[in-house]
């Protein structure tokens, strides 16, 4: 049976709106040192240098927030500050779980036809957490929560999962990380664009492939599946 696999955040559910919401809270927070956009360059570069120490998700994002915080005050934040950014966090945390137009009609159809994978990346406690409360866990036959998602993670998958690439297909609202990998091991990628994204998982170009294909909202892909 061909495995269908889908991204979980900003595919399945809300999730870069709070970021970014979130950031702007950042950004007032520090608006006594430095002007906004430049907080925002500012927490983004230490985003990307934390990444390989801490991954992805709200937790990373915290701990990326009190370094910039202290780093932009030049130690001079003060306590109650950073206890701000810790509430900013928890409260990302316990928000609840808004699934995106169409997605539960689009599992239930496929429900049994193919088997479902999530494979998302992020937090592991975190994610679990947010698949547990959309409902949506009955629906698939494995759950995949990677530290990254390049070409040797989807490797490993395709090989746990006992299937060749050309029976795996990825749909995400990333290109960068949900369809340009899958593509290059010779699977099959589905983009379903969200109305933000998060800058590091923007690409520059466009993609022409066969095993490509891109539609506004999930459940389009009920048309040729």
């Amino acid at each position: 049976m061909q495995v269908i696999a889908f991204d979980a955040d900003d595919t399945l559910w809300v999730n870069e709106p709070y970021f970014q919401a979130t950031e702007r809270k950042f950004c007032e927070l520090l608006e006594d040192f430095l002007p906004h956009h430049t907080v925002e360059r500012e927490l983004l570069q230490t985003e990307i240098q934390n990444i390989k120490l801490y991954g992805y998700g709200v937790k990373a994002f915290i701990l990326s927030m009190i370094e910039t915080a202290i780093r932009v005050s030049a130690g001079t934040i003060p306590a109650s500050a950073i206890e701000k950014v810790i509430a900013y966090g928890k409260e990302m945390l316990n928000q609840p779980i808004e699934l995106l137009p169409g997605v539960e009609t689009v599992l239930e159809s496929l429900y049994g036809k193919y088997r479902l994978v999530v494979a998302t990346k992020g937090d592991l406690l975190d994610q679990e957490r947010k698949l547990r409360k959309s409902g949506l866990e009955k629906y698939f036959h494995h759950i995949e929560i990677m530290s990254e998602k390049a070409e040797d993670d989807y490797r490993k998958l395709i090989r746990h999962l006992d299937i060749e690439p050309a029976q795996f297909t990825m749909i995400g609202n990333s290109l960068k990380s949900d369809v340009l990998p899958v593509l290059n091991l010779g699977g099959h990628g589905i983009h379903v664009p969200y109305h933000t994204t998060w800058a590091l998982e923007k690409i520059d170009f466009k993609i022409e492939h066969e095993n490509f294909r891109q539609v506004e909202q999930i459940d389009a892909i009920l048309a040729f599946l």
